[in-house]
């Protein structure tokens, strides 16, 4: 067990990384506007995208290369679709999350300063931490920040539930109109991450690998499972906390930035206390600045793989030019969308939930094929599950556009 333990490392860059706008943003709204009505979308979501997720370390652990490279295998045309779906969406992606980092920035250290040069300060802090640490560095950071969020989460949960009132009505809720059927699916897009991090946890297992002894598949799903775990317990955590204390006043987050931030930040203290504010702050602060940091690193080291793969050519510099083009694109996007981060977190979630099938489909495709070997070929039961789950992810995307 305390070997399994030293291996935790990349199951907890997932969670870093999927912990952040599906969490703190989403899952509170969801809270706040419909009380815990989508517990079931939440729930569902995680149980069906599970298989797809835990396909990335797999393959990685089995056979010691990346998705990126199983795909290539498939054919160079999956490879380009990845390709050109990734370039389309890393801006936005970088961006969504750098704005709500941002704005707890603001919220927390004081608006002196405005959110563009707070957006400027934390991507500049993020890429000098990713030169000068890389992989070692966001292994050990995001250890400590999660187990922080985690204590956080779970004790203004428990102290909102003792001081709640009124009972919790478990009624779920199927959204109707056009705005509700948006914002869940939304909800689902970003719960409890993207499915292209499965790709990105296939890079970060090889790395994990290069640097610690007796890593097998065995001990690399454990890890997986507790990072997965823990996504599943803090994203019910927060819908829970939208539910007991914005949920009963009727009020609704703000799609600005600070002012979302403030909220957030008092929806803690309203639950554990005043004396909590600055420890609630740093921890959401934390929580964000991780997914910035690892999305950071993340989106650069798979287009930089990709480009080798579809190239044939390596470029020493590939990473670092990859993380300076995102910072660049980040910074643009964020000055002209920068009051409206509910915009650009819709159209991030609703991009990611409408492209989710592609990566179920492929990466379900890989793992039951004849480059993963059979030892590592998902169970009867996975293969049930994975079968149910690219029709669910397939049925609402098909339901959310033929709605509109």
């Amino acid at each position: 067990m305390i070997a399994k333990l030293k291996n935790l490392g990349p199951g907890l860059l997932f969670a870093g990384a999927a912990i952040g706008v599906s969490h703190l943003v989403q899952s509170t709204r969801a809270g706040a506007d419909f009380g815990l009505g989508l517990l079931w979308a939440l729930l569902l979501v995680n149980l069906f995208k599970y298989p797809f997720f835990q396909f990335g370390p797999r393959y990685a652990a089995a056979t010691g290369e990346s998705l990126l490279d199983g795909y290539k295998k498939l054919g160079k045309g999956v490879l380009l679709v990845y390709y050109i779906l990734n370039f389309a969406s890393m801006f936005t992606i970088q961006t969504a999350v750098t704005i709500v980092t941002a704005g707890i920035a603001s919220s927390l250290f004081g608006n002196f300063i405005s959110i563009e040069f707070w957006t400027i300060i934390i991507l500049t802090i993020c890429f000098c931490l990713l030169m000068i640490g890389k992989y070692k560095l966001l292994d050990r950071l995001m250890k400590v920040i999660i187990i922080t969020l985690t204590i956080s989460t779970i004790a203004a949960v428990s102290v909102a539930l003792f001081n709640s009132s009124e009972p919790l009505s478990f009624i779920q809720i199927l959204p109707k109109n056009a705005i509700e059927i948006t914002f869940l699916i939304a909800f689902m897009g970003w719960m409890p991450a993207p499915l292209d991090i499965s790709i990105i946890h296939s890079l970060w297992t090889l790395e994990k690998k290069k640097d610690t002894k007796g890593l097998t598949p065995k001990t690399t799903l454990f890890d997986f499972n507790i990072g997965y775990l823990s996504t599943i317990i803090i994203g019910i955590g927060f819908l829970l906390l939208g539910a007991l204390v914005m949920h009963p006043t009727g009020n609704t987050f703000s799609n600005k930035a600070s002012v979302f931030a403030n909220q957030l930040i008092d929806m803690y203290t309203n639950s554990l206390g005043h004396w909590a504010y600055i420890i609630i702050g740093i921890a959401a602060f934390t929580t964000m600045f991780s997914t910035t940091l690892t999305t950071l690193d993340a989106l650069p080291r798979a287009m930089d793989r990709a480009t080798i793969l579809i190239f044939d050519k390596a470029n020493k510099r590939g990473y670092l030019l990859w993380m300076l083009f995102l910072v660049f694109g980040t910074i643009c996007i964020f000055f002209l969308f920068a009051s409206e981060m509910g915009l650009l977190i819709k159209i991030a979630t609703i991009l990611s939930f409408i492209t989710a099938p592609f990566y179920a489909i492929i990466n379900y495709k890989l793992i039951s094929s004849k480059h993963t070997p059979k030892a590592w070929h998902p169970s009867k039961s996975l293969h049930i599950l994975s079968l149910l789950g690219i029709i669910f992810l397939i049925g609402f995307s098909i339901w959310y556009l033929t709605t509109f």
